[in-house]
Formats: structure tokens, sequence, C-alpha cells
């Protein structure tokens, strides 16, 4: 997630802590949220020959920032909260440069390190500042043969260089293309046919200026979707818009109503009728919490009493809170209400996520934290929870190994 900038803090001030011992496993863990920070020269020889002088590539300013260049775009905000390991009074929209974060952020081979101290066993990986969380920031503004290759190659480097250099431990998630619904079709069939598993897409896409979920123009997309199996995963800010207040309220509300906007868009996702057209679809609400899951579900539950009045779900078989449940998977960094409420959610609609590397994460301590938040529940619903679901809806084994031991990874 996003954060301000703290108080008192200097922005020339890098302080590491020490490094964390390895964590007790107290079952295997599977983290659908996390990110990667695009590492220095990760576009280098990836686009074609004619563009590749337009590719994204960093520079450093007088003094001494690393910044993202790209078309319009000029990004200072290298890391954009990539600061695991470092104390809480430094922490705030840096690092600029990369040697300011733990190497983990960009490398594959540093990240399995610090997954192993975390006791994550498979992490999915969004993207960072460079691109937005939905790929939004390569495309939009950007002549089109340019953007598409931009987003090819962030794909390619996904999957080449990050998710093949450690296949049991990562899993692949891809950029959609936003121009075009038919090509973007296109491209999830290919990128499946590749091993990808997800697509990160806008939870509103009519916010970055394109069409409403609540028209048909997304259809051969989310076709393409259900028919892969694709996940389409809704990260909170990938609209690149944030729930906020009034004017004057402090830059605490955004933090503590970021899930606002993840409840926000489930049902505006539901009442689009995505899911009823596509009953084998998932869509995964990443970095939203969960504890408002109930809530919602109480709430649709008492609609129904006066449902006629609206004509919307109307010859539809399930209800909305049965569709919810059915297509909808919700995702907890630290949501201790979330798991007192698992027979009302449902216990596999239930997965975890540790965020890695920003500011909300729980690295190094997300094995210990969610330890205490699910001692209460019986074993077979800590499985699906913790790994469980997320190796089910993302088709991603888990060796039966490390679900007898997960000291076995």
């Amino acid at each position: 997630m996003g954060s301000v900038m703290t108080r008192g803090r200097s922005k020339d001030t890098v302080t590491f802590l020490p490094e964390p011992a390895p964590r007790q496993r107290h079952f295997p863990l599977i983290s659908v949220d996390d990110h990667v920070v695009e590492p220095a020269g990760m576009f280098d020889g990836r686009l074609p020959a004619r563009l590749q002088d337009r590719a994204p590539h960093v520079v450093e300013d007088a003094e001494g920032n690393q910044e993202w260049l790209y078309e319009h775009l000029r990004e200072a905000h290298t890391g954009l909260n990539a600061v695991v390991g470092r104390p809480i009074e430094e922490c705030g929209m840096e690092p600029t440069r990369f040697d300011a974060m733990r190497r983990g952020a960009w490398d594959p081979a540093a990240r399995v390190h610090d997954m192993d101290i975390n006791g994550v066993y498979a992490s999915l990986n969004f993207p960072s500042a460079l691109p937005g969380f939905a790929g939004q920031r390569f495309q939009l503004g950007v002549d089109r043969e340019l953007a598409l290759a931009t987003v090819r190659a962030w794909n390619d480097w996904m999957l080449e260089e990050w998710a093949q250099a450690y296949p049991e431990r990562f899993i692949p998630c891809q950029l959609p293309w936003l121009v075009d619904p038919v090509e973007a079709a296109e491209e999830v069939r290919r990128n499946a046919g590749r091993g990808f598993k997800a697509v990160t897409f806008p939870e509103g896409p009519e916010k970055l200026g394109l069409p409403s979920l609540h028209s048909d123009h997304w259809e051969p997309l989310m076709a393409a979707c259900e028919e892969t199996g694709t996940v389409v995963c809704l990260h909170v800010g990938s609209s690149s818009t944030i729930p906020d207040t009034s004017p004057e309220a402090p830059p605490d509300t955004i933090g503590v109503l970021f899930f606002g906007y993840a409840m926000f868009w489930a049902v505006d996702w539901l009442y689009s009728m995505i899911p009823v057209r596509h009953p084998g679809l998932t869509i995964c609400l990443s970095e939203g919490g969960a504890g408002w899951v109930a809530g919602l579900i109480d709430r649709l539950d008492h609609i129904l009493r006066y449902h006629q009045l609206y004509g919307t779900w109307t010859g539809i078989e399930l209800t909305p809170a049965e569709v919810l449940r059915r297509n909808f998977r919700f995702c907890a960094i630290d949501d201790p209400s979330a798991f007192l409420q698992v027979d009302r959610i449902g216990a596999g609609n239930l997965m975890v996520e540790s965020d890695y590397p920003h500011l909300d994460s729980t690295w190094p301590d997300t094995q210990p934290l969610l330890h205490s938040h699910l001692s209460h529940l019986p074993a077979d619903v800590v499985a699906k929870i913790t790994w469980g679901n997320a190796s089910e809806v993302f088709r991603h084994p888990v060796p039966l190994a490390v679900q007898q031991d997960p000291n076995a990874f």
C-alpha cells in the first residue's frame, strides 16, 4: 500500500535492521499478495529494436536519486514502500535507490531467502510503482505499439527471470492489455499457455477513463479468463485512486480505510453481473482485507427483503451472497476478526498474504501472526486458509512433504 511521509524523518537516512532469524513454521504458507520492485535493466533487450531506446530505464538525478523514465512518466519513488527490514521512523514513499531497500525487493534469489525467513512457501507478486498495480501507467497516454511491447516485456521478465527462476516458489501473475479487450483476451490465452495463473486488473477501470464494468466491453477478456482458469486479481489502488474523506483529514485516514475500496469494488463487480455471466471466473480481492466480508454478506441478505424494488437481481438462481461466495476470494494481512467469522465468510474463500516489501507487510513475522489469529480453528480449516485455497485457486501444487512438514522446503 502507498504510505505518507513520516514526520521528523530524514530522507537521507538509510538504516537496515539486524538480519532476522528464521521464524518457526507452523504450517505451509502461500502469500497471494506480494510485490516486485522492477529492477534497473529489466527491459534491456526485451523490446523490438526500433522501440528499445524508448523502453523504461533508470537514471540518476543530481542528488543521487534513481528514477524511472518512460515517455511522459518520471517515477522518482523507485521502491514505493520497499521498506521491510528498516525502522519505521525511516519509512515513507522512498526508497529512491535500489541500495536503500532489501535486495529481496527486486532479486528473486534474495526474495526466496526472505521467504524462507518468513516461512512462506510460495508467493504471487504484483508490480510496483513503475507500471501501476494493473499496468495502466505503461499504456494510457502512450502510443499503442510501444505500450503493447512494454506490457509484453514486463510479462516476459516476470515469467522468465522471476517465476521460472524458482517455479515452485512463485505464482506467475501478468499485466493485462487494457487498450483492446479482444487483443487482451488473446494475450491471456497466450500467457496461460506459457504458465501464467493470474492477471492483475483495475478494480474500477472507469476511474482510468476506460469503459465501465457495467458495459459489455470487457466480455471477451472475462471469457478468456474463465476459459483458461486465469484468476482476476483486483489489487487495492489498481484504479489509481484511493479512498478519502474530508480534504482536511490527516493522511492516517487513507491507511485506515485502505480496505474500503475492496469492499466497494466487490459490490460493483458483483452487480456488474460479470460473475453471473461467468460462473467459473474467480475474482480475488488482493490486499483488501477480509474483516468486512461477513458484514457485507449480512447486508446482501438483508437487501433480498426488498430486492424487487430495484429489479436488478432477477431471473438469477443464486442470491448475491451466494454468487459472492462462489466467485470471490478474500485476502487477509492482519485481520483477526475475519478468522472469527469463518463460518459466515466460508473457509474456502479466505487466503493470506504478507505484502512484502511494503509498509503494510507482516514480514518477517507472518507465521507467528497467523498462528495466533488461527489458533482457535480446526487444523483442516487452518490448512485451507494458509495454503490449500491458494493452491487450488492458482493451481499451484504444494508437495506432500511440505504439506506434512512445513520445514521441508
